[in-house]
C-alpha cells in the first residue's frame, strides 16, 4: 500500500488512566520521525472536540513538555463519554478533509474502537485515502484480542497497594473491612486485590468477581468462617456483582451518561454489603466499607512502569504501523512474550472489528473453584504487570 501524506489528529476517550499520556506522546513523538505527517493535532475531548474542529497543533510542544506530560496521569487532551452515531462519523469526514488529516488515532476501550472501525468505514465509502488506528486503554483490562491493556497494571498495582494497607490497618485493629473496587463485568482489577498477600494470613481473604453469580448465604457463611479461622476479615468486592439472575446485588439507582446503572460513583453497595455482615454475623465487629471509585484510575505517583512502557510503545507502533504498513486501520494489541523466565511483551495488529463493541471477562482458569478467590495462574498472569510491590516488615519473625 502506498504512503500518503497528510496531517494527523489523536483524541483521548473513556476512563482516563495513568499511564494514557504516554500513548499519547508515544504517538507523537513517533510522527515527528517522518515527512508523511505534517502536522499532528490534538482533539480536545476526543469526539466533540473533532466534530467541533477544537484542535491544537502537538507538533509546536517542546520534547520538555510533553515528557512532563506523559508522566502525568489522566487526559491531558480531555477525554469524552459520546458514543459515536453514524451521523457524527459522517461529520467527522469533513472536519478531516478540512484540514488534510489523512491519520486518524483514537486511544481508548471498545466503544473508541467501535468509533474507529465506523469511521474507516465511512471514508472507504467516501473514496477518501485515509488510515485509522485504535490505542488501547482501559483499566478494566476487558478489550478482545490483547493479552491486557495499557492502563491496567497501573490500576493493578493501586488496587494491590490499597488493599496491602487496609490488610495491615485490619491487622493491627481486626475487624470486618469490605473495598469495592471497580469492574462492571470483568474481574481483572478486584483480582489484583491478591498481590497485597505476603503471608498466610494476609487479605484480603475474600475476593467477589463479576463473573460468579453471587450468593448472599454462601458470602455470610463465607465472612463467619474467615473470623473463626483467623478474627478478622479483609474482603474485595467487585462493583459489577449480581445475582443469579443478572441483577445488580445493590445499587443507587443511578444512570451514568451511557445509561448503565451507576456502580463506581456510590457507596451503596459498600453500604449494603457492611450492614448484611453486622445483621447476619454474629461474631462480627468494627464493620467498615470503602468504595475506591474513581481514585482506582490516575492516582498520581503509583503507576507501574511496566505499564507506562508498553503504554508508550502502543502509541509509537500505531503510528509506524499507519504509516510504514500495509494496513489502512487496526488496533494495536500486547502479546506476552517470555525469555528465560522473564516477562516480557510485543505489539501487533488486528482488525478493528474484532475490538470494536465487544468485552471479555476473566478466564475460568483465573477464578477459583470456590469461587471467593483467584488462582496461582492469574496471580502469574498480573504480577509482572504491577510491577515490583514493597516487602512488608513483621515482627516475631526471629533471627
Amino acid at each position: 500500500m502506498p504512503n500518503i501524506k497528510g496531517n494527523a489528529v489523536i483524541g483521548q476517550s473513556g476512563g482516563p488512566t495513568c499511564v494514557i499520556n504516554e500513548s499519547l506522546v508515544g504517538a507523537i513523538l513517533e510522527s515527528a520521525k517522518y515527512e508523511e505527517i505534517g502536522h499532528m493535532y490534538g482533539a480536545r475531548h476526543g469526539l466533540e472536540g473533532l466534530l467541533t474542529s477544537d484542535l491544537i497543533d502537538l507538533t509546536a510542544e517542546t520534547p520538555e513538555t510533553l515528557e512532563r506530560v506523559a508522566r502525568t496521569p489522566s487526559a491531558a487532551l480531555g477525554s469524552v463519554r459520546k458514543k459515536a452515531t453514524e451521523e457524527d462519523c459522517k461529520e467527522l469526514i469533513d472536519v478531516f478533509k478540512a484540514h488534510d488529516i489523512r491519520y486518524f488515532f483514537y486511544i481508548g476501550g471498545n466503544d473508541t474502537a467501535e468509533t474507529a472501525h465506523i469511521v474507516d468505514e465511512l471514508a472507504r465509502g467516501e473514496d477518501y485515502d485515509f488510515r485509522v488506528c485504535h490505542i488501547p486503554k482501559t483499566i478494566d483490562n476487558d478489550l478482545r484480542e490483547t493479552d491486557h491493556c495499557p492502563g491496567y497494571g497501573s490500576a493493578a498495582r493501586f488496587v494491590a497497594l490499597a488493599l496491602m494497607g487496609d490488610n495491615l490497618d485490619n491487622a493491627a485493629l481486626k475487624g470486618v473491612k469490605i473495598d469495592v473496587i471497580m469492574g462492571r463485568h470483568a474481574g481483572f482489577l478486584t483480582g489484583a486485590s491478591a498481590l497485597a498477600r505476603q503471608a498466610e494470613t494476609d487479605g484480603p481473604h475474600l475476593i467477589y468477581l463479576p463473573e460468579v453469580a453471587f450468593d448472599e448465604e454462601r458470602f455470610i457463611d463465607d465472612v463467619a468462617a474467615c473470623l473463626d479461622d483467623i478474627g478478622r476479615c479483609v474482603i474485595a468486592v467487585s462493583e459489577g456483582i449480581s445475582r443469579p439472575d443478572g441483577s445488580p446485588v445493590f445499587t443507587s439507582g443511578e444512570k451514568d451518561s451511557h445509561g448503565n446503572i451507576q456502580l463506581s460513583g456510590t457507596g451503596a453497595l459498600g453500604d449494603y454489603l457492611s450492614n448484611l455482615v453486622k445483621d447476619k454475623v454474629s461474631a462480627a465487629s468494627r464493620v467498615r466499607a470503602d468504595t475506591l471509585g474513581y481514585m482506582q484510575r490516575c492516582f498520581p505517583g503509583i503507576r507501574s512502569e511496566v505499564d507506562a512502557a508498553e503504554a508508550r510503545a502502543a502509541g509509537a507502533f500505531a503510528v509506524k504501523s499507519m504509516v510504514e504498513g500495509d494496513l489502512s486501520s487496526g488496533t494495536v494489541c500486547i502479546r506476552r512474550t517470555e525469555f528465560s523466565g522473564r516477562y516480557g511483551s510485543e505489539l501487533f495488529m488486528t482488525d478493528l472489528d474484532k475490538v470494536a463493541k465487544y468485552t471479555k471477562e476473566m478466564p475460568a482458569e483465573f477464578i477459583s473453584e470456590t469461587g471467593n478467590d483467584v488462582t496461582a495462574a492469574f496471580l502469574d498472569y498480573v504480577r509482572p504487570l504491577a510491577d515490583d510491590l514493597p516487602v512488608i516488615g513483621r515482627l516475631g519473625q526471629g533471627a
